[in-house]
């Protein structure tokens, strides 16, 4: 009987289905797979393109709940980089930015929406140059597995745009906002 009841115990056990969790990851930008770039009109005749090269974050992935994902990242606004250092310097004064007030700028996200085929709207709330507004990033899961290391990881791509006199940074001409383009590779924690 004794037996009967452990193998019951057993078989009732594998039988529960497993409670998955949403895994933490840390955004790999030591090996740089992520990046956050940006584009924006230059005087209504052209975009400007660049990035922030000074990031990190951390974001929790659960593929079979995606509405308990989280994401969180900080961007250090002097790491701006337009690919021209006098236009830099510019963006980067009291004129645009004020980096030196505000040099951290900061996405929380507080939902995030499944939207069917990996896509995604990530809700949240974005902290730049003194100001917080909300936020919806369009974000794309990309893959997830081992990498060569030993370790494990999951990649995503999103956009989103920023108007910018909402966050209280001058507009000049028709460059009223910026588009972000953002991509993700986390490693495993």
């Amino acid at each position: 009987m004794k037996k009967h009841l452990i193998a019951l115990g057993i078989v009732a056990a594998a039988s529960v289905p497993s409670m998955a969790s949403a895994a933490d990851y840390v955004i790999d930008t030591q090996g740089a797979h992520a990046s956050i770039n940006f584009k924006i009109k230059h005087l209504g005749y052209s975009y400007i393109k660049g990035r922030f090269n000074t990031f990190d974050g951390q974001f929790s992935y659960d593929p079979m709940n995606v509405s308990d994902s989280k994401v969180t990242v900080n961007v250090d606004t002097t790491s701006l980089d337009s690919n021209h250092a006098e236009r830099d310097k510019h963006i980067r004064s009291d004129d645009f930015l004020d980096v030196k007030k505000f040099s951290t700028a900061t996405f929380t996200s507080n939902k995030v929406e499944a939207k069917g085929n990996g896509e995604m709207a990530i809700y949240g709330e974005l902290s730049l140059h003194g100001q917080t507004k909300p936020l919806v990033i369009d974000a794309k899961f990309i893959g997830e597995g081992e990498d060569p290391w030993g370790g494990y990881r999951a990649g995503f791509s999103g956009t989103t745009r920023i108007e910018l006199a909402d966050f209280g940074i001058q507009v000049m001409g028709e460059s009223s906002y910026a588009d972000i383009e953002l991509h993700v590779e986390g490693i495993k924690q």
